[in-house]
Order: C-alpha cells, then sequence, then structure tokens
C-alpha cells in the first residue's frame, strides 16, 4: 500500500505514443483483453507490466502515476481534506479493480487504485 504500481498513458494518439516509448525505452507493447471485450495496450519490462496507454483520446498527452491504497474512497476524501481536486471519481473497472483520478494542491495529477485482488 502506498507504492507507485502503476503508469498510465493519456494522449491525442495512442499508437504513436507507444511505437515512441517502444523504440526509445525498447519496451513491448502487449493488448492485453478486457472483460468488456475491448484491449488495452500494456507497456511491458521483461515479463513485468509496468503500465499502459489509454485507448480514449485527449487533447494533450500526460502520463499518471497510480498509487495502491486499501480503501480508494477513504483515500480520496483524505486526500480532497488536504486540497486535492478530483479529475475522475471513483469508478470500478471489472478485473481491475477501483479506481480515481486527482490532482494535488500544486496540481499534479496521480490516480489511487485498489486492485480486486487486495480484495480478497
Amino acid at each position: 500500500v502506498g507504492n507507485s504500481g502503476w503508469i498510465g498513458h493519456a494522449g491525442p494518439d495512442a499508437g504513436k505514443a507507444q511505437a515512441f516509448y517502444e523504440g526509445v525505452l525498447g519496451w513491448s507493447i502487449n493488448n492485453v483483453p478486457m472483460q468488456d471485450g475491448s484491449s488495452y495496450a500494456t507497456a511491458v519490462v521483461g515479463d513485468t507490466a509496468i503500465g499502459g496507454f489509454s485507448p480514449l483520446p485527449e487533447d494533450s498527452a500526460a502520463w499518471t502515476i497510480f498509487f495502491t491504497v486499501a480503501d480508494v474512497d477513504a483515500s480520496v476524501a483524505k486526500a480532497t481534506d488536504r486540497g486535492a481536486q478530483v479529475v475522475q471519481p471513483a469508478m470500478d473497472m471489472p478485473g481491475v479493480g477501483r479506481m480515481a483520478t486527482l490532482s494535488d494542491p500544486q496540481g499534479a495529477r496521480f490516480a489511487l487504485i485498489t486492485y480486486e485482488s487486495m480484495a480478497s
């Protein structure tokens, strides 16, 4: 809990971002099937998936770091009490877990996640 367990990239062109980081950092890009039938492109170093690329385009590109927490909703409440702003409210991602995206009091974007595997 509290560690940075995932990074996520969002931007206007996921394919171009994937090709860039694949070429610069030597990452492998694997498309992982999701429970809803879609797929999610993950960045893989060795045998370990370390992050992914949002399939939904955004106007500007940015990386978001995901911090693992025991309870997303409680952690969002703590963060907002301390000046964070909610960017994307807590939501459940089937097969993954519960997550929310916030910005800290200085404007840095980050996400909180409780993985489904933590609930069992």
